[in-house]
């Protein structure tokens, strides 16, 4: 009897001890992983909203001017396209300049403490900007709008805990990655983007990664339920090709890691040229811009893909026959559209338009290889969707977020390994001729003009100037 109320007071014991070290316990995780849920929650909401409501805004305007008669439908198409672009870019450089661009080089940014995040501005300026400029048609895509967008929603939920530094870091990333999932509907690529693109400013820990895992997979339940559990590409499932192809994958590779180094200068040279051409004033670059949105406005009118970001033509580029003529021409002009509507600043990211140029550099290449080897002609599909995680790889430098962003949006797992083959030549080739990825070179060029506006207002009589 004496032994059982000795062992009864040693469970009790034992109880208290363990609820003591549950009182005691850090509590920070279960509250981090709740506000990363309500951070994808919200990111997906918003982001989900946001590609409704830019659908509606670009068929509304298509099925308005298709109902004007030929000489007013052209003339509207040019000034709908004008005050579209020409606003979007205004509201930017007015009220939240940060928000110009893609925005995650803002992400990054802000990850490594250098970039400050000012969600309650950019948030609004985002999301309504990013309609208007991608409404135009001009070549843009939602990811960067959508990435930002969740940065800046994760930095604003970061608000209800602000005790920890490394939370409201956690927050941002996580944000980020919901965004990307919600634009694309690729939640394991979500999570290798920040895991890989952002490796340089993510601070790693057990507790983060599931952070950007819970808003990740809160972000994918949401979009399924809005929008519907489908890949973002309806396309077949294809089958691996023959081994003895893969050198042929692995030259496009090759190819693209040249034109991802040279799309990358591009970029920077054509920021720059912005700059010197507007130095400064703000009318001048939105009336350069609104020119621009006129002229893709009036492109909006036609097919094929000479206007917008791409991936409603990327299907289409890759299963209708089209003559290498027409591709050469798409892929050149989508190459230089692409530079003349993101180097403007106007809200809006390269995602789309990189992955576009990928499909047609990969559909080119397949025609160009069937002048020698008609058997090739039959993996036009195949080549394309390589083209497109090569080129990617090669700029953004990010190849395994590369291949499973082409993957999880097509739902073809049967051509990992010639991504993989291909992305590798692409990465190889970058890094030897000199490429530096396209989100560090511009958050650098960012930097370099943000010390530069600091050190002139600082300088003696700029006061008087």
């Amino acid at each position: 009897m004496r032994q059982h109320r000795v062992s009864s007071l040693s469970r009790r014991a034992r109880l208290r001890l363990l609820l003591r070290r549950i009182l005691r316990r850090d509590t920070s995780s279960p509250k981090l992983l709740l506000l990363a849920a309500l951070a994808g929650l919200l990111t997906g909401l918003i982001c989900c909203g946001f590609e409704w409501l830019l659908d509606e805004l670009v068929a509304r305007r298509l099925g308005v001017l298709q109902a004007l008669p030929d000489l007013w439908r052209w003339s509207a198409a040019f000034v709908s396209g004008a005050v579209l672009a020409g606003f979007a870019i205004w509201l930017a450089q007015r009220f939240a300049p940060e928000a110009g661009g893609s925005g995650i080089p803002e992400i990054e940014g802000a990850l490594e403490g250098l970039r400050p995040v000012r969600w309650a501005r950019v948030l609004p300026v985002k999301f309504v900007g990013g309609l208007a400029a991608l409404g135009s048609g001009m070549m843009l895509g939602r990811e960067g709008p959508s990435v930002q967008i969740g940065g800046n929603i994760g930095a604003m939920v970061a608000t209800l805990e602000s005790k920890s530094a490394d939370s409201r870091h956690a927050l941002l990333a996580a944000g980020a990655a919901a965004g990307l999932t919600a634009a694309f509907n690729a939640p394991l690529a979500a999570i290798l983007f920040v895991l890989e693109e952002l490796r340089a400013q993510f601070r790693y820990s057990f507790v983060s990664v599931k952070a950007v895992s819970v808003a990740v997979i809160s972000a994918t339940l949401v979009r399924h339920a809005l929008m519907g559990d489908k890949p973002i590409f309806a396309m077949p499932e294809l089958t691996a090709p023959p081994l003895t192809h893969l050198s042929a994958y692995l030259l496009l590779g090759c190819l693209a890691g040249v034109m991802g180094t040279l799309l990358n200068r591009l970029v920077g040279w054509g920021q720059d040229a912005y700059l010197r051409w507007h130095a400064g004033r703000r009318m001048v670059l939105v009336l350069t811009v609104a020119l621009f949105g006129g002229v893709f406005g009036l492109l909006s009118l036609t097919n094929l893909g000479w206007h917008g970001g791409g991936m409603v033509q990327i299907p289409q580029w890759m299963t209708v026959p089209l003559p290498l003529q027409l591709l050469l021409a798409l892929l050149l002009w989508r190459t230089l559209g692409t530079l003349i509507c993101f180097c403007s600043g106007i809200p809006g990211g390269i995602f789309a338009p990189l992955l576009a140029l990928g499909t047609l550099l990969g559909v080119v290449w397949a025609h160009s290889l069937g002048l020698w080897f008609p058997e090739l002609l039959d993996q036009q599909m195949a080549l394309g969707l390589v083209g497109m995680s090569a080129l990617f790889a090669a700029s953004v430098r990010a190849p395994v977020t590369g291949i499973l962003l082409v993957t999880e949006m097509s739902n073809n797992f049967n051509l990992i390994l010639p991504m993989m083959l291909a992305t590798l030549g692409a990465t190889l080739v970058a890094q030897a001729l000199g490429g530096k990825p396209l989100y560090s070179q511009i958050l650098a060029r960012t930097l370099r003009l943000a010390q530069w506006q600091q050190n002139s207002r600082h300088a003696p009589g700029a006061e008087n100037t």
